[in-house]
């Protein structure tokens, strides 16, 4: 059963997302981001050739050909995944195609709006019996 992991907090979700990446990457595991909206799909896009200042991550959208051969995939509206290993989510509902995955980071910002929208899909993963995790930013670093 997939397992979801919530970072609340978040000051920034984009940076979150990136170290989120990078753990994952280092543990060999390949990353589907599902973001919102096309703006947020291009600047996680240029934030990723950035993150970590000595290196990047690389990378591709889930209609590049080159999907399947990187270890991170950014999708808006596709649902044709070249790996099923991790989610990271930054939209405000839950996606119907999430329980593909072994492993979802459902990634919480700060504001009030974001925080009840998490708590909403929070419920949504307990509610149906999903293996749930918390971690506070405000608290901890990235575990």
């Amino acid at each position: 059963m997939t397992k979801v992991d919530f970072y609340t907090g978040s000051a920034d979700k984009l940076r979150t997302a990136c170290q989120l990446c990078l753990k994952a990457m280092q543990h060999g595991l390949h990353t589907v981001i599902s973001l919102p909206d096309q703006a947020s799909c291009d600047a996680l896009d240029k934030l990723l050739w950035q993150y970590p200042d000595t290196a990047f991550i690389p990378h591709a959208r889930c209609n590049d050909a080159q999907a399947d051969q990187v270890p991170v995939v950014l999708n808006c509206n596709d649902e044709a995944f070249p790996h099923y290993d991790m989610l990271i989510s930054l939209r405000d509902e839950c996606m119907p195609f999430f329980s593909r995955f072994e492993r979802v980071a459902e990634i919480v910002g700060t504001d009030e709006k974001d925080s009840m929208l998490g708590r909403e899909r929070f419920k949504f993963y307990r509610d149906r019996g999903y293996e749930l995790r918390h971690f506070d930013l405000n608290r901890t670093n990235l575990p």
